[in-house]
C-alpha cells in the first residue's frame, strides 16, 4: 500500500464500503474489495491506537499535562 494518510485511508475505505454495499460487484471483485477493506481497517485501527497512546502519555504524567516522546514514534511523516 503506497503511504497514506489516516484520513485517505478512511475516505477510502468508506468508498469500498459504499461500492459493496451497492451489490454490483462480481465476487471476485468484492473479494478484492473487502482484502484492500481489511487492510485499510488495520492501518487505520493501528494508527488510533498510536493517538490514543500519546494522548494517555501526555494526559497521565503525575497527573499534569506534560508531552513525553512516544516510544517508537518517529520524526517523519508517517
Amino acid at each position: 500500500m503506497a503511504k497514506q494518510t489516516f484520513e485517505e485511508s478512511l475516505e477510502k475505505l468508506e468508498q469500498i464500503t459504499r461500492e459493496m454495499e451497492e451489490g454490483n460487484l462480481t465476487l471476485e471483485a468484492s473479494l478484492k474489495k473487502f482484502d484492500e477493506g481489511m487492510r485499510l481497517a488495520e492501518f487505520c485501527s493501528r494508527k488510533l491506537d498510536e493517538a490514543q497512546q500519546r494522548i494517555d502519555i501526555l494526559i497521565n504524567k503525575d497527573g499534569t499535562l506534560q508531552p513525553e516522546p512516544f516510544a517508537g514514534h518517529s520524526t517523519g511523516d508517517s
